[in-house]
């Protein structure tokens, strides 16, 4: 877990994912990439010498940026990367280039349970990315120190795929894992195929000599079920996978991860399943 790449757009999320992702660069002892991609398109003569004297500007203020939050780095320096083309397309060739551990992302947050993405950049990095991507609201508060991760539990074999690197995570920060199956569905089969997936989690994590809870949690709809538990506990960050493929259970893509995304107060590492087989 050596590199994190920011996806920085000058806006207060961007800003609030740098602030939160030095906590994990001091941590995992990681260096941070930052990356301002130049999207700006126009053929005006006058609106293009505007973008210039705005591309100059930005650099200006990038720079005293950087000088600022290097001093929050416990070792090393923040080094920028500067591209024009597509965000996500630049994000997701400069975590490729670098063998990124962590892409760092921030995101708005909607009011209510949306199914649909606010800030369509944030929905491709995630979609797209080649590794691990953190989302953070652009409201959260997070404390100086990753104490507590949610980690669901549901009937396909992908969710356990997120176990070896969320387990090292919590290592990394001698956090508590907290396992959570959630049931929806009255099929015994269903419910058997969970209890077996959590069993082989708990075996692992005691090996591991990871600190953990396991509990079990009802609930019609995947998302409300998930935000509850959130609300009712102290947890830091929620783990996800964002694709797994066809299942006649709980899913946690799509629509899922989606209203995830948007809704959690806490921050989410999504993780896509083909980064681990």
């Amino acid at each position: 877990m050596k590199n994190i790449v920011i996806a920085f757009d000058f806006s207060k999320n961007s800003i609030h994912a740098l602030e939160y992702a030095v906590l994990y660069a001091n941590v995992l002892e990681s260096e941070i990439t930052l990356l301002w991609v130049d999207n700006s398109v126009s053929d005006d003569l006058g609106l293009q010498h505007i973008e210039n004297e705005l591309r100059i500007e930005k650099k200006t203020n990038l720079k005293k940026l950087i000088k600022t939050f290097e001093t929050k780095l416990k070792q090393g320096k923040i080094k920028v990367v500067l591209r024009k083309g597509k965000v996500y397309q630049e994000v997701q060739k400069l975590a490729k280039k670098i063998d990124a551990d962590f892409i760092f992302a921030g995101t708005h947050g909607v009011s209510g349970y949306e199914q649909f993405w606010i800030g369509s950049n944030t929905n491709r990095i995630v979609t797209s990315a080649p590794c691990p991507v953190v989302t953070i609201r652009n409201d959260y508060n997070f404390k100086g120190d990753i104490n507590n991760i949610l980690m669901p539990i549901d009937s396909s074999m992908e969710t356990k795929q997120k176990l070896p690197f969320v387990a090292e995570l919590a290592k990394k920060f001698n956090a508590k894992i907290h396992l959570l199956q959630i049931i929806n569905t009255p099929l015994k089969v269903i419910r058997r195929r969970i209890d077996k997936i959590t069993l082989d989690a708990v075996e692992c994590l005691e090996e591991e000599g990871v600190d953990f809870i396991q509990e079990t949690v009802e609930g019609s709809n995947v998302v409300v079920t998930l935000l509850n538990y959130i609300d009712k506990n102290d947890l830091d960050l929620i783990s996800i996978m964002t694709d797994q493929g066809t299942t006649t259970a709980n899913k946690f893509l799509g629509p899922y991860a989606q209203q995830l995304i948007n809704n959690s107060s806490i921050p989410i590492i999504s993780l896509r399943a083909k980064e681990f087989r």
